[in-house]
């Protein structure tokens, strides 16, 4: 089944509402800086890389786009301002990594059970928030759903995590402020297995201040986590604030250096000109990126479709 039947006119216009301003920030700043030019041209290139950049695109991302941009130039000889955009959609959909898309939207593999995905992130980024939403998501599509508050260094984590668990119908495992965060992965885990759960979604302390610590604390909750299903987790997903740009690299960068993260979720795309910043973490790190936060609204989490966020970035007319 392609992707496009998975993609609901409701989603098409929560995810064109969202991306507007990156739409308008980004897009609008290349209208502007080929108008008047019939062809591309060396000014139009370097217009065009200036206007990635400033976009929160990064310079290796946007550099590995001016230089396909150039290829084509150079393999077609003319090539108008009109084919600038169609030439930039193909080329950046082609940089983005994307999760399996022929999983249905917040299914999990069937081999799986339960899947076990470890949420990591600074504090701040909308982490807690996301794992309420996706345990949302999952319960809807049928699936039953375990949360395990990991992050016992903050009693506002633990509470925030309980309060989603009741507001989405789910059982959240913790224990008190303070306690081993392995040992509540472990409890959730469990619970979960003991209660024939499909989805298990463990929030852990977003702390950076000391790496090593937080590639230990990481390690050590693996560990335990495989004491109960050896193949856990089954999913690393690293959450990133898509408005900091160029520190939600920085912040990828760190946790990608610390953990396997396997997966991205972008968060609050919808208040931000900074969208251009999905593009270049994908890119850099290679790693798919699985959610997009597109509101506040439980529904507001969206799978991931690259066609359709470039589409949407492009506007539907080719």
């Amino acid at each position: 089944m392609g992707f496009f039947s998975f993609f609901s006119k409701e989603k098409k216009e929560t995810l064109d509402k969202g991306l507007s301003k990156t739409k308008e920030s980004v897009f609008g700043k290349i209208a502007r800086a080929v108008a008047g030019k019939s062809k591309i041209d060396d000014d139009v290139l370097d217009n065009l890389e200036e206007v990635l950049i400033s976009s929160d695109v990064g310079v290796a991302t946007t550099l590995k786009i001016i230089d396909k941009v150039k290829e084509r130039v150079e393999r077609d000889k003319y090539v108008t301002t009109k084919e600038l955009n169609e030439i930039l959609r193909d080329e950046i959909a082609s940089l983005l990594a994307e999760a399996d898309e022929n999983l249905e939207d917040f299914d999990t593999p069937s081999d799986k059970k339960p899947y076990v995905i470890l949420v990591v992130g600074v504090n701040g980024v909308g982490k807690t928030t996301t794992i309420g939403k996706l345990g949302y998501q999952f319960k809807k599509a049928g699936k039953k759903v375990y949360l395990g508050a990991a992050d016992t260094f903050r009693a506002a984590a633990v509470e925030q995590l309980d309060i989603w668990g009741q507001r989405i119908g789910v059982p959240v495992v913790k224990q008190k402020m303070g306690a081993d965060p392995a040992s509540v992965a472990f409890d959730t885990l469990s619970s979960a297995v003991a209660n024939n759960a499909d989805v298990v979604i463990i929030d852990t302390a977003g702390r950076l201040h000391n790496k090593i610590n937080l590639m230990n604390e990481l390690t050590k909750i693996k560990n335990v986590m495989k004491k109960v299903i050896p193949d856990a987790p089954h999913e690393i997903l690293l959450v990133l604030d898509g408005s900091t740009g160029q520190n939600a690299f920085e912040q990828a960068k760190q946790f990608t250096l610390a953990t396997e993260v396997n997966a991205l979720a972008i968060t609050k795309l919808d208040g931000t000109a900074k969208g251009g910043v999905v593009l270049g973490i994908s890119d850099q790190f290679s790693i798919p990126v699985k959610y997009i936060g597109l509101g506040e609204g439980m529904e507001d989490l969206q799978v991931f479709r690259r066609r359709e966020f470039v589409d949407s970035l492009f506007g539907d007319n080719k």
